[in-house]
């Protein structure tokens, strides 16, 4: 395998004619300039340099390798500077997957955070919800995916979990309804109620939670979007519950936000391959989504 300094010295010996001229020009010794040329020759097949009375000249073979030495070189040093840039986090790029309320609450203070501390490290953000998130993140399409999960979820068995925090799920009933004045309400205590369920995921826990209440929640409408979720409860439509930074995120216009029991809460987390959590630019930015979530 040709080796890049020795691709350096032959230029080199080249340049100045002889092994002691390129000695002095490199600052080694002659014998050393000797040996990586020995090697090139032997890694090459074929050799390289032939004696002309004092001098060093090339042999065909050593005059292709000059003549394409100069774009490898240039090549690695480009490489090299870029590889520098990255690890000093001078440039770089990290894509983010979020679900929306992640979206509205934690990624714009860690992303301006990022931004302020590394201008040379592009963010940029599309949202999807778990699992198509961490789908994505499997299939190279990111770097960082925030989720949450209710239970532990093995799924994730093979990736970094950088835990956020602990988002409680509150309930929402309209300003007119009996327990808009309440401290808490028992999820048992509604359910008789018209409910309005978020997306897929939220559905599924809200079933099994009122389940465990004893009952099977009518679920009049579902929608993905809070705040709709929000305007239909504001409405009189129905009631339901939401994680507090979807309540965070949006104006709870004719609607009440009260404490359910027992508690229901899920776990946000940021999410990455192994291999990524040793990038720099991606380890930055799961500290400033960590700091946002400390906030």
């Amino acid at each position: 395998m040709i080796e890049p300094r020795h691709l350096r010295v032959l230029r080199t010996v080249a340049a100045t004619g002889s092994f002691s001229a390129a000695a002095r020009e490199l600052g080694c010794t002659q014998p050393a300039v000797s040996q990586q040329m020995k090697a090139l020759e032997q890694s090459a097949g074929t050799p390289v340099l032939v004696r002309a009375g004092r001098e060093m000249r090339l042999t065909e073979a050593g005059e292709a390798l000059v003549r394409h030495a100069a774009g490898i070189l240039a090549g690695l040093t480009a490489a090299e500077e870029e590889v520098a840039a990255l690890a000093g986090l001078r440039a770089g790029r990290v894509r983010l997957v979020s679900f929306p309320s992640g979206s509205s609450t934690l990624v714009p203070t860690a992303v301006a955070a990022m931004r302020a501390d590394h201008p040379g490290t592009r963010v940029s953000l599309v949202e999807a919800e778990p699992p198509r998130s961490v789908d994505m993140l499997r299939a190279g399409d990111c770097e960082i995916a925030l989720a949450f999960r209710y239970d532990a979820a093995p799924e994730w068995d093979d990736l970094v979990v950088r835990p956020l925090l602990t988002d409680r799920l509150v309930g929402l009933v309209p300003e007119g309804h009996a327990f808009a004045d309440a401290t808490e309400v028992g999820i048992g205590t509604l359910a008789e109620e018209p409910w309005i369920a978020g997306c897929p995921r939220c559905r599924r826990h809200l079933v099994e939670v009122c389940e465990e209440a004893g009952f099977t929640p009518r679920i009049d409408f579902a929608t993905d979007d809070y705040p709709a979720v929000v305007g239909l409860v504001g409405a009189g439509l129905g009631v339901a519950v939401l994680p507090e930074l979807a309540v965070e995120s949006v104006r709870t216009k004719g609607a009440r936000a009260v404490r359910v029991t027992p508690a229901v809460q899920r776990e946000v987390v940021a999410l990455t391959l192994p291999d990524l959590d040793q990038v720099p630019a991606v380890g930055a930015m799961l500290d400033r989504l960590a700091a946002a979530a400390r906030r």
